[in-house]
């Protein structure tokens, strides 16, 4: 079972299901009695992010930083808290990196930071894959696009995390049939697999090692579509 440490930075392609991962992530390790901040870090795509569970996650005891003018109508970055000072503080810190290269740009300017966390084993950067999604449908495509994370960020990955899915639209049989290409991910990137995300209303395939079965709730939904109770 992956079991996470002081710092969590999670990274991927946009759509793989980063901010839905980093939501349930954070939501479980609450629900242990452990501190945990998130931080909307995400200075790309102003939809589904972190920042809009900002309630769910207070009334659970996480803290939540994000950047100026998240979840409102002016798309301008603007990081205005220190992410050293937040990685020093107790407890579990969740970096929720906007998708591709271009938010992992901005990553790197505290990769000199981040990778002294690294270097005593304290930080996981996770690669959040979904083999539904462009350009990650093959493990040789997923190679290519999480090498240019890695360059953008000057940070190194050390998981890989299936996060196969259609949403609410997710099946079984589509989780199955990721974990193939998965494996083949993992061998070409030497990388272990944290876990495999499973939503709460699917049954876990056989063919996924129980020890790697991570089930979560489905929470980024589209506007029409009822919240989770998760963080209700």
């Amino acid at each position: 079972m992956y079991q996470p440490k002081k710092i969590i930075v999670v990274t991927g392609h946009f759509g793989s299901g980063k901010t839905n991962f980093s939501t349930a992530l954070a939501l479980a390790l609450a629900k242990e009695g452990k501190k945990v901040t998130v931080v909307d870090f995400d200075l790309v795509n102003p939809y589904f992010r972190t920042a809009d569970f900002k309630e769910a996650f207070a009334k659970r005891g996480i803290t939540l930083r994000a950047p100026d003018y998240a979840n409102t109508n002016v798309d301008i970055p603007s990081v205005q808290f220190d992410l050293g000072g937040l990685a020093a503080e107790e407890g579990h810190l969740i970096i929720d990196v906007g998708g591709d290269e271009d938010g992992a740009v901005a990553l790197g300017r505290y990769s000199h930071v981040l990778n002294s966390y690294a270097e005593t084993n304290e930080l996981d950067m996770l690669a959040v894959v979904s083999f539904r999604r462009y350009l990650t449908r093959t493990a040789e495509e997923a190679v290519q696009y999480l090498r240019g994370i890695e360059r953008a960020s000057r940070m190194k990955l050390t998981h890989i995390v299936n996060n196969t899915n259609l949403g609410m639209e997710t099946t079984q049989e589509m989780i199955a049939e990721s974990m193939p290409r998965c494996e083949q991910l993992a061998e070409a990137m030497q990388l272990p697999v944290a876990c495999v995300t499973v939503p709460d209303f699917v049954e876990p395939p056989q063919s996924v090692p129980a020890d790697l079965v991570m089930r979560v709730p489905v929470v980024v939904r589209l506007p029409w579509m009822p919240k989770s109770e998760a963080v209700q």
